[in-house]
């Protein structure tokens, strides 16, 4: 167990990391210590090379404060973010900034024994060719669809293991650094809520358009997991009696008329049958090409593509009226891949929702497109990392001896 003073240092070191710079006052208040010891603290971070001044605030009157942030070199995150078909890979440095380039890879995750075995892999290869050393890794954050396992580093969807064993274990036996897994939706919420469109809200919904259509919940102003962990599969609300089966083995899922997914097969085949487009030679054995090319068609004005996002909005927007008249939230934000084509799908969405909602109850609820995009699940993944800093940092110390932060 930490000391009351290395546990403070943490909380300061993770309050900066998430404000990315913070005064003295500020600290003080977060963190609900008395000014004399915050200030003795931070002087003591400044000398340990932890912690940077970086200037002064801007003037609200009086004088100005001088303004800390942590070392950005002094410590790397890696952040891996996955979907059904796709995984990204990027170091974050302590100012939340990217170091180098995002490494992308094929990895189909459904019907592949070997995908666990592949990640790390690639994982551990990335790390080599960054040059950092593993020493200077506070922790690896992955977000992954399907029913993650918080608690027992497990995915009951995808990366199955055997005799027990997790991914966590399984992963750290490769790179030799501590992991921790979460569902891809929910580190999009934690993005938004940490550096995002929900920073100071309550209660809010955060929309992952993509292959599905994901759901992470901030309720009270925390990330709300439910009793397992599974909370939020909004993808899997059956809105339709459409005799289409959905990956989860139901029919009629909302994914099944809403995701990127169905968005492609029903452009493939609205071309077949003679629609008028520029879209030319879709297939769905190259879907993210193709659900790239519908946004971007939509985007230029493409009355085909845009009837395809119209028409999955309106049907996202019947799942947000339902959260809507369920959890009365004051936020709703699209996230996640399908951000691209912005703005196209408020209006539709706005639609269902004065169609399906009570007025009184939907009148205070905003509904916005994120500004993070579909970086959000890397920066979601970082996030969890530090989340959970006090704690890695006890894992690497069990191997590795104690200090405050390793340089």
């Amino acid at each position: 167990m930490l000391d009351k003073q290395t546990a403070y240092k943490r909380a300061i070191a993770k309050h900066l990391y998430f404000n990315k710079a913070l005064s003295c006052a500020d600290l003080s208040e977060l963190t609900e210590k008395s000014l004399p010891l915050t200030t003795r603290i931070l002087n003591e971070l400044i000398d340990e090379g932890v912690v940077v001044e970086t200037g002064y605030a801007n003037s609200t009157g009086g004088r100005r404060p001088q303004m800390y942030s942590l070392k950005a070199d002094l410590m790397y995150i890696v952040s891996v973010s996955m979907d059904q078909m796709i995984t990204r890979i990027v170091a974050v440095d302590m100012n939340n900034n990217y170091v180098g380039e995002v490494k992308k890879l094929e990895l189909v995750l459904a019907n592949n024994p070997d995908a666990l075995h592949q990640l790390a892999h690639h994982i551990d290869q990335y790390i080599k060719s960054t040059g950092i050393d593993k020493e200077k890794i506070a922790g690896i954050g992955i977000g992954m669809p399907g029913f993650v396992d918080v608690i027992k580093g497990i995915n009951h969807s995808f990366l199955k293991t055997e005799n027990g064993v997790s991914i966590v274990s399984t992963i750290e036996s490769v790179v030799g650094i501590p992991v921790l897994i979460d569902n891809d939706s929910s580190l999009i919420a934690l993005a938004e809520l940490r550096f995002g469109s929900v920073i100071g809200k309550q209660n809010a919904m955060v929309i992952n358009v993509g292959w599905g259509i994901g759901l992470g919940m901030i309720l009270n102003g925390e990330l709300f997991r439910g009793y397992n962990g599974f909370a939020g599969e909004l993808s899997h609300i059956s809105l339709f009696t459409n005799n289409k089966m959905c990956g989860c083995g139901k029919s009629g899922c909302l994914e099944t008329e809403a995701s990127l997914v169905a968005i492609a097969e029903k452009a493939i085949h609205g071309l077949q049958q003679g629609k008028l487009s520029i879209l030319k030679n879709l297939s769905l054995d190259h879907i993210e090409t193709t659900s790239e090319a519908i946004m971007d068609a939509a985007v230029k004005g493409d009355k085909f593509a845009v009837d395809l996002l119209t028409e999955a909005g309106y049907h996202i927007g019947r799942g947000v009226a339902i959260l809507i008249h369920l959890l009365n939230p004051e936020l709703i934000v699209l996230s996640g891949r399908g951000t691209v084509a912005g703005r196209l799908w408020l209006t539709p969405i706005q639609q269902a929702v004065n169609e399906h909602c009570i007025p009184k109850i939907a009148k205070d609820t905003e509904i916005e497109i994120s500004s993070l995009g579909y970086q959000a699940e890397l920066i979601g993944a970082a996030a969890l990392v530090m989340e959970h800093y006090d704690e890695l940092d006890m894992i690497r110390n069990r191997n590795h001896g104690s200090g405050v932060m390793t340089q």
